[in-house]
């Protein structure tokens, strides 16, 4: 586990910007369990592509899109570690990805955005592919 001080403006850059943080199996169900429609899930990292890429492509793409997910969740890889498993196991066949980025309608997988698609990409490349699943899908 990462020291929690260190990673938490980490989080802060989604949570403030409405995310919900998922931080335990059970908070996952019952979101998903509670909360229909499309859902998206950060899988948040402390590595260099989540921190240039995945989180300001994600805030990048909801401040731009016309359509929008429904709830807006998030869960930290290497911290919130049931929480993370859970939503690994949600979107199956898909392998372990952190940063990754999973939109659900209706608790079903619909859209997985891998790290491999996130590294190397900047912000706005990420932006650009998320309103058009955005569009697709919300």
């Amino acid at each position: 586990m990462y020291p929690e001080p260190m990673i938490a403006p980490m989080r802060a850059e989604l949570t403030d910007n409405g995310f919900k943080e998922l931080r335990t199996a059970e908070a996952v169900d019952e979101h998903f369990a509670n909360n229909p429609g499309t859902t998206l899930v950060v899988i948040n990292s402390v590595c260099g592509c989540a921190a240039g890429s995945a989180r300001p492509g994600v805030l990048m793409a909801l401040a731009n899109s016309t359509k929008k997910p429904d709830h807006l969740t998030t869960v930290f890889a290497g911290n919130d570690v049931e929480a993370v498993n859970r939503v690994r196991e949600m979107h199956m066949p898909y392998p372990p990805s952190s940063p990754s980025i999973a939109l659900f309608k209706d608790g079903e997988l619909v859209h997985f955005v891998e790290r491999h698609h996130i590294e190397g990409r900047n912000a706005e490349m990420i932006a650009h592919h998320l309103i058009a699943v955005f569009d697709e899908y919300c």
